[in-house]
């Protein structure tokens, strides 16, 4: 069992949602390709190693970067927070919990001002901020929206070896859980947590970490999603799909995977719902119900168990990896096909993808 992380005395910052992702990408030009000429995300400002994007309503400066270095990996993992005084209370939280903790007056990156970043106990590097830099909002620009409109950033997926120790230290934080995935003897093997009234800003999955599982981007409605499914395989570009389309059980989502360039995962996510009465009921699933992860459609593919970003440092550094040592969602729930299973005691059919290999 990991080591708890211990609670703070020091009031932690007052965290409004989940805002932006730096991430590093080995070609540049590809993945500005990928982000913008096929998912549609609006540039903001680019120069030769950066490119700045924001989704249709978004009206602070960006939601990813794409900077270009020699390991795809994720840089930050970043936060807007409620004042310019809850810097300060990061700034303490981590410090107390003896983290590396460095704060820029001029950001990390353009169009963001005071920051802070961490290497958070998880090992994950977080940014916190406040002060950003306005820019137009495109919500009535419809002559520039596209069938497949990317709308805002809804959350980060993170994979960490104890969920339960991560939950902990995010509720510390301020988080709050919304739904889990646990079986009979007490595993956790994912958690969703949240700060906006949404299901929530992050998630923790179990496995070795830490790692990046994937970022979010929300569309309007579901047949936004089906616009992209059909312009990728216009282009040529359906490999890109890993996952989906499908609706989640958890989140209630209908959703998509993809896999950029490099491999970062992006979810495409739309039609989860309202979670934010003090008295929102945290919903348990069975691992073993297989309508946790796909309500219906095809089972979830062992990739999307296996493979995630690495993280960086704040010297840029790819993170050591720590080996998850309690069961994993895959090894319970993947078929001896390596792709169906069925609810624990069920009959398995034979005719989910898979089964024909």
């Amino acid at each position: 069992m990991s080591t708890p992380i211990p609670t703070p005395a020091s009031a932690p910052p007052d965290v409004v949602r989940a805002a932006y992702m730096e991430l590093v990408v080995t070609d540049l030009q590809a993945s500005r390709d990928f982000y913008v000429d096929v998912l549609g995300l609006h540039i903001t400002e680019e120069d030769e190693d950066t490119v700045y994007l924001r989704s249709l309503e978004e009206f602070i400066h960006h939601n990813l970067v794409l900077r270009k270095g020699p390991v795809a990996a994720v840089a930050a993992f970043a936060y807007r927070v409620r004042t310019p005084e809850d810097l300060d209370r990061a700034v303490a939280f981590y410090t107390e919990l003896g983290c590396r903790v460095e704060r820029r007056a001029e950001g990390f990156t353009k169009g963001v001002g005071d920051s802070v970043r961490v290497e958070d106990p998880l090992g994950f590097p977080y940014e916190f901020f406040h002060e950003v830099q306005h820019v137009e909002r495109l919500t009535w620009s419809y002559d520039v929206h596209t069938p497949g409109e990317l709308v805002r950033i809804d959350h980060f997926n993170q994979v960490t070896p104890d969920v339960p120790r991560a939950v902990k230290y995010m509720e510390d934080l301020g988080f709050r859980v919304t739904e889990d995935i646990q079986d009979e003897a007490g595993t956790t093997y994912a958690a969703w947590m949240r700060r906006k009234p949404t299901v929530h800003d992050t998630a923790m999955t179990g496995g070795d970490g830490p790692r990046m599982h994937h970022v979010a981007f929300a569309t309007h409605e579901k047949h936004n999603i089906i616009a992209i499914c059909d312009k990728l395989g216009a282009l040529r570009m359906s490999d890109a799909i890993e996952r989906g389309p499908g609706r989640h059980g958890v989140s209630n989502a209908f959703y998509l995977y993809l896999r950029d360039p490099d491999g970062h995962r992006v979810e495409i996510y739309t039609q989860d719902y309202y979670t934010g009465d003090p008295d929102n009921p945290v919903v348990t699933w069975d691992v073993h119900d297989n309508q946790r992860r796909d309500w219906w459609g095809n089972p979830v593919v062992p990739s999307w168990y296996t493979d995630a970003s690495p993280v960086l440092d704040l010297d840029g550094n790819v993170q050591p990896l720590t080996a998850r040592t309690d069961d994993s969602e895959m090894a319970v729930t993947i078929g001896a096909d390596g792709f169906s299973y069925t609810r624990k005691d069920d009959t398995e059919h034979g005719f989910k993808l898979g089964a024909q290999l």
